[in-house]
């Protein structure tokens, strides 16, 4: 099995690269249009700020071959805003993949933002989270999160409720870091190398 994971001008290639080795399996980080094409699950991570990654997505040529892939994705974090519509960070316009738009967390009731550390995920309707227990913690990092509509298929509260993943066809995006995110993490991660 080929896995490919995007690479962009985004951090946590690594990390994701390592979380793969933990459970055996290799992935190539490229650009290369003809590799992500060719691959059989493609990886889009993301560590960054949403207007210059869209900037070099579109430099690329990279936004169009995202939209263009038939195998499944799965986004990791910014890599899943990315694939909203709309993002308030910088007002930026996304791939469009999924529906929801990515807005800031409010702060408010003294929260702290961006949210980071652990919190938990449920109402879980995905083969993504076969085998993962409804409530399990997952490590998380963002100042903005995607609003819940029709492609939400798990939640999470902070402040307000929002979509911790969302699934449309042979795309999915997770808000969390599953390669942080022990033991469920490793469990998602597996589930999305085994999605048919």
């Amino acid at each position: 099995m080929k896995l490919v994971i995007i690479k962009y001008n985004a951090g946590n290639i690594q990390s994701v690269l390592y979380a793969l080795e933990r459970i055996g399996r290799e992935a190539v980080v490229t650009d290369d249009a003809a590799q992500i094409v060719a691959a059989d699950k493609v990886i889009f991570p993301g560590v960054g700020e949403a207007s210059t990654a869209m900037e070099y997505l579109r430099e690329r040529g990279l936004d169009a071959v995202i939209k263009g892939v038939r195998q499944p994705v799965l986004g990791i974090c910014l890599g899943m805003q990315l694939m909203c519509s709309y993002s308030e960070e910088n007002d930026t316009t996304c791939l469009g993949i999924f529906e929801e738009k990515v807005r800031k967390f409010s702060g408010e009731g003294g929260l702290k933002v961006p949210q980071i550390g652990w919190n938990n995920i449920y109402d879980l309707r995905s083969p993504l989270f076969e085998g993962v227990a409804d409530k399990s913690y997952c490590y998380f990092v963002h100042g903005y999160y995607a609003a819940l509509g029709e492609q939400t298929i798990a939640r999470t509260g902070y402040g307000e409720t929002f979509s911790s993943a969302l699934h449309r066809d042979n795309f999915y995006g997770v808000q969390f870091h599953p390669e942080k995110s022990a033991q469920a993490g490793e469990r998602i991660l597996r589930n999305f190398i085994d999605l048919i």
